[in-house]
């Protein structure tokens, strides 16, 4: 039998089998983080590495593209290849560059080819809105109405989406597929082995956002015949605000032209031949568009050395454990206080994060803030709470749902006004 005290939970992290790298991150001891599943916290060797790349510019100028450390001229290929194994990918499938949302522009300009009746991209209604504006957005440029050629899947009951329905929206009138990976509110994982394999019974191409699963889940990308994948490196990966994304393309796709061509989609032995007629690269380095942004990379570098050194399986295990633990404990503690747990219970269909809904979700979240306490609000009525299982702890959880609970008995909540912050 569990029991559900302070010392249970400091017990929990002394025997847990995954070493916890929380020691290398910069932890504020009077709060509790809870919202790595929007920015991931800073680590000491992150910002040692943005220090060693301003240095490499301080010391080599024009030559630190091709000496130093890290050449920069080389970059986002070696990270590319540190990446593979977050995504279970052949090294030369990935590349760090761009963003999110440019990424996918990219992909999509690539791999949609409206032809005779297949002329529409599936989505689905519960995707973050940057990639249904991108998708609109292309449609667009093809001369198509987003309102009849963008079809977008429902949910039965706003939070998750069933695989079957999915699949039953692959007409002979879709080109291509792109879906989330993870859906950002409930935290759903979904099947992306068996939508490919149902995609690709039916001619289509599918592509996946992997922005909420990238450092919280196992992929195998390669192995499940994805075509294409995106996401950004600044959540669970702690690589910093704005830093930059990656994409995936399985190798089948190699020799494919980029739809948005640039000059770092050249192959590298011949891209400084300043040739007008373009030769791009062999590899996932086609689909890179401009100069990669260094700086924005360089905590790459060091996140990408610790997830390799820890490895995503255990990772995953380790953010399984906690989030079982999490749930039981709200199930505990706050069995009368009208809090619902909608994320998916099972561990195979859970991402990282839990995903409580309260019709006072605005107000809680401003008083866990004041108790110190960080989470991520997700209006009306949602409450992302994030154990990243690289620096947070069993206590944090424990100290998180204890604040919940003084909150909620004491009311505390009814300080705050219902108005949501500019940025939630």
């Amino acid at each position: 039998m569990t029991a559900f005290t302070l010392q249970d939970a400091k017990n929990r992290d002394h025997q847990d089998s995954v070493a916890s790298k929380r020691d290398l991150f910069y932890i504020d001891d009077s709060k509790v983080y809870m919202d790595g599943n929007s920015l991931g916290l800073l680590s000491r060797p992150a910002e040692q590495k943005v220090l060693e790349l301003l240095e490499s510019w301080k010391t080599y100028a024009i030559d630190g593209w091709t000496s130093g450390d890290h050449p920069w001229f080389y970059l986002s290929e070696k990270l590319g290849r540190d990446t593979a194994p977050l995504v279970g990918a052949k090294p030369e499938e990935v590349i760090v560059t761009g963003s999110t949302t440019v990424n996918l522009h990219q992909l999509v300009a690539s791999f949609f080819q409206p032809k005779n009746n297949r002329t529409k991209i599936l989505a689905d209604q519960l995707n973050f809105p940057s990639d249904i504006y991108a998708l609109q957005s292309q449609l667009k440029l093809k001369g198509l109405d987003p309102s009849t050629h963008l079809v977008q899947v429902n949910s039965k009951d706003g939070l998750t989406l069933a695989t079957e329905n999915l699949i039953q929206a692959m007409t002979d009138e879709i080109a291509l597929i792109v879906l989330p990976s993870v859906l950002y509110r409930s935290g759903q994982v979904l099947d992306m082995e068996a939508l490919t394999e149902a995609a690709h019974e039916r001619g289509i191409l599918i592509g996946f956002d992997l922005c909420h699963s990238i450092g919280a889940t196992v992929h195998q990308l390669h192995d499940w015949g994805v075509d294409f994948a995106f996401w950004c490196n600044y959540k669970y990966v702690n690589a910093g605000p704005g830093s930059t994304g990656g994409l995936f393309v399985h190798e089948k796709h190699f020799g494919a032209n980029p739809g948005l061509a640039g000059w770092f989609a050249s192959d590298k032995s011949k891209q400084f031949d300043m040739n007008h007629e373009p030769v791009f690269a062999e590899d996932a380095g086609a689909f890179q568009i401009g100069t990669p942004h260094i700086l924005s990379t360089a905590p790459l570098i060091a996140s990408l050395e610790m997830f390799n050194e820890v490895g995503i399986a255990s990772l995953r295990e380790r953010s399984l454990r906690m989030t079982d633990y999490f749930m039981n404990l709200i199930d505990h503690k706050l069995a009368n206080d009208h809090f619902s747990i909608s994320n998916p219970r099972n561990a195979k269909s859970r991402g990282g994060h839990l995903y409580l809904e309260h019709e006072e979700a605005v107000r809680i979240a401003k008083a866990l803030k004041a108790e110190g306490i960080i989470p991520d609000l997700r209006p009306p009525n949602g409450i992302r709470l994030a154990p990243v299982p690289l620096y947070n702890t069993y206590e944090d959880i424990f100290i998180t749902v204890q604040r919940l609970k003084e909150i909620m008995s004491e009311r505390k909540y009814e300080r705050f006004s219902s108005t949501r912050e500019v940025v939630s």
